[in-house]
């Protein structure tokens, strides 16, 4: 077991808290903080409770999430009681961090459905028998209006106003409205409701758990938690804004070994550093060998990044899933050639759209007739225009579907 010294330094890499002597004096704060509480807890003989919270606001998690999730698995690796913790609560309202407008509100039903899978999805990362999996509906729902008005006297407007984006929006005159002032006073309540030791987070929840959650223990005389902030978000496949669902730009965790590699490799080359550093682990020194490299064209940026999708692909589907992905991307990219693909029989006269949901590669005509909009399509390698194309297949006859660049079915006649 590492000493408490080399268990802070462990547990508190990557942890940064925004920037200047203010950031540097709250990592200082939570380290000797968090050291203090591993004092404890070996010498009670109790591990510390931990957790970091997921909203279910789709049904799939990203990569992005699992920078925290590493972190979560470094704490049960030292032994520690995690909590995996669904937000089936906050998502009815939705974090309005970084959100120049409000979150569409979600109905109970499609937040429950979001959130079947996702214990599953973590456990690509966590130790399935080492996870607690919690729903902050538990405590969240059955609170009185009562119970919020005294949980929101512990704030003042001008605390929530701070939020950067909630300033931005006052700046312009955009309106910020009142049930969004209660997601990070419901995500403090969760610190309350478990009495954790510690929780993690991305940067975007710095306000959220260092502010509101820290404040609403003490001011209900519990010892505020200790917050590791993780100080790099992943940015998606453009390379440029953090990886989203909404945006877009996330590269799922329950995708194939093909589209996720397919996407991998669709990142632009200055994303390849980061990418190693928090999804491979990648130290100073290994990141600095690696910049060597690319600089002096002993590593061409296409092998590195080939070599960084297989990796990130055999986390998740191990080394006959990298191998799969790699050849499906040398077949359909470099070679040029078309994958191996399932058949679709088709009856009759069908419009493109019906196929597209029929075998999946569209959750609904509007979604296809937006992917068709977009020049995505394609019917034996000759782009699909128009919303009401429709497809026929002859006797002996086949023809090949692709939507985006990693999606294939070969039609034939049923």
């Amino acid at each position: 077991m590492p000493t408490i010294d080399e268990q802070v330094e462990i547990l508190m890499s990557g942890a940064a808290y925004g920037e200047g002597e203010e950031a540097q004096q709250i990592k200082e704060k939570m380290s000797a903080e968090l050291r203090q509480r591993l004092i404890e807890a070996e010498r009670d003989g109790r591990p510390l409770k931990v957790y970091c919270g997921y909203d279910p606001t789709t049904t799939d998690l990203h990569l992005g999430h699992t920078i925290t999730m590493r972190k979560l698995r470094q704490f049960q690796e030292l032994g520690h009681d995690v909590t995996f913790l669904i937000g089936s609560f906050t998502s009815l309202i939705g974090d309005p961090t970084d959100r120049e407008e409000a979150r569409a509100q979600l109905a109970p039903e499609q937040v429950e459905a979001n959130a079947q899978t996702y214990a599953a999805q973590a456990f690509k990362i966590l130790d399935r028998t080492k996870t607690r999996v919690r729903y902050n509906a538990e405590w969240l729902a059955p609170l009185t209006f009562a119970d919020l008005i005294r949980l929101a006297s512990k704030f003042t407007v001008q605390q929530f106003l701070q939020r950067e984006n909630f300033k931005k929006r006052l700046e312009v005159g955009e309106a910020i409205w009142l049930h969004e002032t209660f997601y990070p006073l419901m995500q403090a309540y969760d610190a309350v409701a478990q009495n954790t030791d510690v929780q993690v987070g991305g940067q975007d929840q710095l306000f959220n758990i260092v502010v509101a959650g820290r404040q609403l223990m003490e001011k209900l005389g519990m010892r505020p938690q200790v917050a590791i902030i993780m100080g790099k978000l992943l940015p998606g496949t453009d390379g440029e804004v953090k990886m989203s669902k909404s945006v877009g730009n996330h590269i799922p965790i329950m995708s194939t070994p093909e589209d996720m590699y397919g996407k991998i490799m669709s990142i632009p080359d200055k994303a390849m550093p980061v990418y190693h550093e928090l999804l491979l682990g990648y130290t100073p020194t290994q990141l600095a060998a690696f910049a060597a490299q690319l600089a002096d064209g002993s590593l061409h940026p296409r092998d590195a990044k080939m070599g960084l999708a297989y990796r990130i692909v055999k986390v998740f589907y191990g080394e006959e899933g990298a191998q799969q992905g790699q050849a499906h991307f040398e077949t359909v990219f470099q070679r040029q050639e078309l994958p191996d693909m399932e058949d679709y029989a088709l009856a009759g006269e069908q419009p493109v759209v019906d196929v597209m949901v029929a075998v999946d590669f569209a959750r609904s005509k509007g979604e296809a007739k937006r992917l068709i909009e977009g020049g995505g399509v394609r019917l034996d390698g000759a782009k699909v225009e128009g919303f009401d194309a429709a497809v026929r297949i002859a006797d002996g006859e086949t023809k090949v579907l692709q939507v985006g660049k990693r999606k294939f079915i070969r039609l034939v006649k049923a």
